[in-house]
């Protein structure tokens, strides 16, 4: 899968991932490939993503959109920090 996180000035995140995890407004869930396409509401907290080489990288988020379609998964929020493991 591609994750692109986007900030209303530029693209924080650009990168293939093999997971996505996130806070949405119902719950936590995960993204993995083949995942149906979903679009969901952000609230504010930890979105941490998988890369190929088994690397997990977190970002914090403030409350935003997720769109997944097909192997693309777009977060589209106000303010984001990238942190570490």
């Amino acid at each position: 899968m591609r994750l692109l996180l986007q900030l209303p000035a530029r693209t924080l995140v650009d990168t293939a991932v093999t997971k996505v995890t996130v806070e949405a407004v119902g719950g936590s869930f995960c993204l993995l490939p083949g995942h149906v396409d979903v679009v969901a509401a952000l609230s504010m907290g930890i979105l941490v993503y998988a890369t190929a080489e088994r690397e997990e990288n977190l970002v914090a988020v403030d409350e935003g959109v997720l769109v997944k379609r097909g192997e693309e998964v777009r977060v589209a929020v106000r303010q984001a920090i990238e942190g570490t493991t």
